[in-house]
């Protein structure tokens, strides 16, 4: 599938499936914040991208779906910073990164990375990014089994990132990847998103509205309930609820709308840090 119907002078055009295509949804909003005067995080690149790629990201427009997306990822960028601060020579797999700039953003200069999607994915990414000998591009399904030597071939211990991706896969393939990270990786670290039934319908509603194809098909309505997979809680938290160290760093004008948030919001956006085994 076609990500845009005309192909604008002077930008690189996108061939990607339906679910792939929503990898602009993270991306439009690292951009926009990545413009504002006083930013949640920075994200040239992500500037740089959308300019240069021929797709109508502007449909993913400013709003509280933005900020949310934004605060999911600097809440996932913390707990990546902080398992380098321990382990910094570990792997980091970034499971459906789509164009995400992770790895820009707490580089420290030894970790070993992974970024991991599906081939035509990949190949949109390979135009803006070069694997190094730290770094490594794989063009795999989540739910495949090979790329999993590929990280065993990666010195440990291992921290695997799902952003904004399970919620597309069945709940029963979703249980079966979650049970082969723990299996394979016990000590392991996972970060991940949830969303309960009742916001899953509703994206089913807005994609209608839309016209947008991908529509989710998992969902959880209480995060602990994944530790019957061999997972356990490390770190609960979520876009309204974020971790002290996350709420330390916020602008003020975010730390003054949370309360407010949180009542309104609560248990919608959960982000949750797993232990395999």
């Amino acid at each position: 599938m076609t990500g845009t119907s005309d192909t604008h002078e002077g930008k690189r055009p996108v061939e990607l499936g339906s679910v792939q295509q929503t990898l602009f949804i993270p991306l439009a909003a690292r951009a926009r914040e990545s413009e504002k005067k006083r930013p949640l995080l920075r994200d040239p690149q992500a500037v740089r991208m959308i300019r240069e790629i021929d797709y109508p990201a502007e449909k993913y427009g400013p709003g509280p779906g933005s900020a949310i997306t934004v605060l999911r990822t600097v809440i996932m960028d913390s707990w990546v910073r902080a398992f380098l601060a321990e382990h910094p020579a570990g792997t980091v797999v970034e499971i459906g990164t789509g164009l995400n700039t992770r790895f820009e953003r707490v580089d420290n200069g030894t970790v070993h990375w992974i970024d991991l999607d599906l081939p035509d994915t990949v190949a949109l990414r390979r135009t803006f990014f070069t694997d190094t000998e730290r770094r490594r591009t794989v063009a795999a399904s989540a739910l495949d089994e090979g790329w999993l030597r590929t990280v065993e071939e990666s010195p440990g211990p291992y921290f695997f990132v799902a952003e904004g991706v399970l919620v597309y896969l069945p709940e029963d393939e979703v249980a079966a990847a979650l049970t082969r990270l723990a299996r394979r990786f016990p000590g392991a670290l996972v970060a991940l998103d949830t969303y309960p039934r009742r916001l899953l319908e509703k994206q089913h509603q807005q994609a209608v509205q839309k016209r947008m194809e991908a529509r989710w098909a998992w969902s959880c309505e209480d995060p602990r309930s994944l530790e019957r997979l061999g997972l356990r809680v490390v770190e609960a938290a979520s876009v309204t609820r974020p971790p002290r160290a996350v709420r330390a760093r916020l602008p003020l004008r975010f730390r003054l709308l949370l309360p407010l948030a949180d009542r309104l919001l609560r248990g919608l956006f959960n982000v949750t840090l797993f232990r395999a085994g």
